[in-house]
C-alpha cells in the first residue's frame, strides 16, 4: 500500500503566506483599477448629463428666439448670464443648471452667438459648455436675380448663384446653380435669334461644363419679399439716419469718402444726353448725367447706417462702412418713383465684409451715358419695380469696354449692361460684364435690407 504524503503545519503557512503576499503585490493595483474605473464612469456619466442640460439650453433659447427674434437679454432687460434650473417634468426634481450667455449680432450682421454651461445638482463643479451661432440670411442669396427673362451672353460672366422667374438664355460662364422658374417658354425677341420661339427654361450655347448647373424649373422667388419696409427705413433715416427731401432741383449726389464719411450734394444741371432705349424699348430722353453740383455738407455714415432720399439719386466714390441708400417716394407712382444713377466707379474700401452697400431703387438702377469705359459696383443692388440696366444708344456714343459687380444684383424688370447686334457685336454699353457674388451679404447685409422669413439657421455647434 501507498502512503499520501502530508504537508507538515510549517508547509502550509509557508503556502499561506506566498497566496497572501501575492494578493498584497496583485490586489491593491487592481482596486485601484476598479475605483478608478468606476470613478471615470460616473464623471463621464456627468459629463455627459451635463451636457445634455447645455444642450436644454440651447434649445430653450432657440425657441426664445423664434418668438422673441430681437430679444438677447431673455426676457430680463439686464445683463446675463441668465441661469435657469433643470427640472424634472415628471418629480419636478431640480436636476441641474444651464447659465446661458448671449452674444447679439455686430452692427449689420444677423449672427447672434449662445453659450449654454450645463451641470448637474449631484456634482455641480463638473460643467460642460456648448456655443452655436444662429444667424438669419438676408434675401441676397444671388448673385443675380430677376422677376423677368435673362440673357447671358457670350461675354458675360456670373459668378454665384442665379435665377429668373422667366427663362434664362445663358450662351456665357457660371460656377453655381443657374435657375429658372419655368419649365419651358416662349423667349422673347430680346434674348436674340432664333427667338421668339418654345425654349427651355434655361437654353444656350454655354459649355457641357456651365450647363450642369441649368436647374429647371425650380420654385418661383416672390419677388414681393424682396420690397423692403420703405416707410420703415425712412423714419430710421429721419430718426437717427440721414434723411434728403425733395431737392426741388435735379436730385442728389452721393460721394462716399475712404474716410467714412458721406458729401451730400444738389444737382442743378444736367449734360444733355442722346435718347436712350430701355429693355422693354421705351424711349428716355431725360438726361441723367449730373453736370454742376452744389456741395451740402460732408459728414459720417449715420450709425444706423441708413440714407432715404425722396428724389433721383447719383452715387460713387470709397465706401468705408456699412450703409443703405434708398431712392423712394412714399406712396409709390411708377411715373415719378425715383431711380439711382452710377456716373462713376463705387467701390468698397476693403472686400472682407466690412463695408457694405445696399441701393435700393424705387423705380431703376441706371448706369448712366458718361460712366467710366471700365466700371467697378460693388454693392446690394435692388430695382424694386424697374430694371438694372444700362439704355440703349443707337448712335454708338456709348459702346465701352467692362463692367465688374461685386455684390448681388435683384431687379424686378430685365436687366442688361450689354446690347448686340445680330452678329454678336456689341453696339452699347459693356462688351465684358462680370457678377461676382459678395457671400458676406447672406448674414451681414447691408443695413435694413430685407431679411428671409425662414427665420434663425444655425450655422455652427461646438463644444468644450
Amino acid at each position: 500500500m501507498f502512503k499520501k504524503n502530508k504537508l507538515n503545519k510549517g508547509d502550509t503557512l509557508v503556502l499561506i503566506l506566498i497566496v497572501i503576499a501575492v494578493f498584497a503585490v496583485v490586489m491593491p493595483p487592481i482596486i485601484s483599477w476598479a475605483i478608478t474605473t468606476d470613478k471615470l464612469i460616473k464623471e463621464t456619466v456627468v459629463k455627459e448629463q451635463a451636457l445634455q442640460i447645455a444642450e436644454a439650453g440651447i434649445n430653450y433659447y432657440q425657441w426664445h428666439l423664434a418668438h422673441f427674434p430681437t430679444d438677447y437679454q431673455d426676457g430680463t432687460n439686464t445683463a446675463g448670464p441668465y441661469v435657469h434650473n433643470y427640472v424634472d417634468t415628471d418629480t419636478q426634481n431640480i436636476l441641474g443648471q444651464y447659465s446661458l450667455v448671449i452674444t447679439p449680432p455686430s452692427n449689420g450682421s444677423t449672427i447672434v452667438t449662445i453659450a449654454s454651461t450645463g451641470n448637474t445638482s449631484s456634482n455641480p463643479n463638473i460643467k460642460k459648455t456648448i456655443t452655436v451661432k444662429y444667424g438669419i440670411p438676408s434675401l441676397a442669396v444671388y448673385s443675380f436675380l430677376s422677376n423677368d427673362v435673362i440673357w447671358i451672353g457670350p461675354s458675360e460672366t456670373v459668378n454665384g448663384q442665379m435665377q429668373s422667374n422667366g427663362g434664362v438664355r445663358f450662351d456665357g460662364v457660371g460656377n453655381a446653380p443657374i435657375g429658372s422658374a419655368k419649365s419651358t417658354y416662349t423667349c422673347t425677341a430680346g434674348q436674340g435669334s432664333p427667338c421668339p420661339t418654345t425654349e427651355n427654361g434655361v437654353w444656350g450655347s454655354a459649355s457641357s461644363a456651365v450647363k450642369s448647373f441649368w436647374q429647371f424649373p425650380v420654385p418661383a422667388v416672390d419677388f414681393s419679399a424682396l420690397t423692403s419696409n420703405l416707410a420703415t427705413l425712412k423714419s430710421s433715416a429721419q430718426s437717427s439716419g440721414l434723411y434728403l427731401p425733395p431737392s426741388n432741383t435735379n436730385g442728389y449726389s452721393l460721394v462716399f469718402n475712404s474716410n467714412g464719411t458721406v458729401s451730400v450734394y444738389k444737382v442743378t444741371s444736367l449734360l444733355n444726353d442722346p435718347t436712350g432705349w430701355d429693355v422693354y424699348n421705351n424711349a428716355h430722353n431725360e438726361n441723367i448725367d449730373y453736370n454742376t453740383r452744389s456741395l451740402q455738407y460732408t459728414k459720417a455714415i449715420p450709425s444706423n447706417g441708413i440714407i432715404y432720399i425722396e428724389d433721383n439719386t447719383w452715387v460713387e466714390g470709397v465706401v468705408n462702412g456699412r450703409v443703405m441708400v434708398v431712392a423712394a417716394s412714399l406712396p409709390y407712382v411708377a411715373s415719378t418713383a425715383p431711380n439711382i444713377y452710377i456716373q462713376n466707379n463705387l467701390t468698397y474700401q476693403a472686400k472682407d465684409g466690412t463695408d457694405v452697400l445696399g441701393l435700393l431703387a424705387q423705380q431703376s438702377i441706371v448706369v448712366a451715358h458718361n460712366a467710366p469705359n471700365n466700371l467697378e459696383i460693388d454693392g446690394a443692388l435692388i430695382a424694386q419695380n424697374g430694371s438694372a440696366e444700362f439704355y440703349y444708344y443707337p448712335d454708338g456714343s456709348a459702346i465701352k469696354n467692362s463692367i465688374s459687380i461685386f455684390g448681388s444684383i435683384m431687379t424686378f424688370g430685365q436687366w442688361t449692361w450689354n446690347w448686340v447686334d445680330g452678329n454678336n457685336n456689341n453696339v452699347s454699353g459693356y462688351a465684358t460684364t462680370s457678377d461676382t457674388y459678395d457671400n458676406n451679404l447672406l448674414y451681414a447685409p447691408p443695413p435694413g435690407f430685407p431679411l428671409s422669413s425662414s427665420g434663425y439657421k444655425q450655422l455652427s455647434w461646438t463644444s468644450n
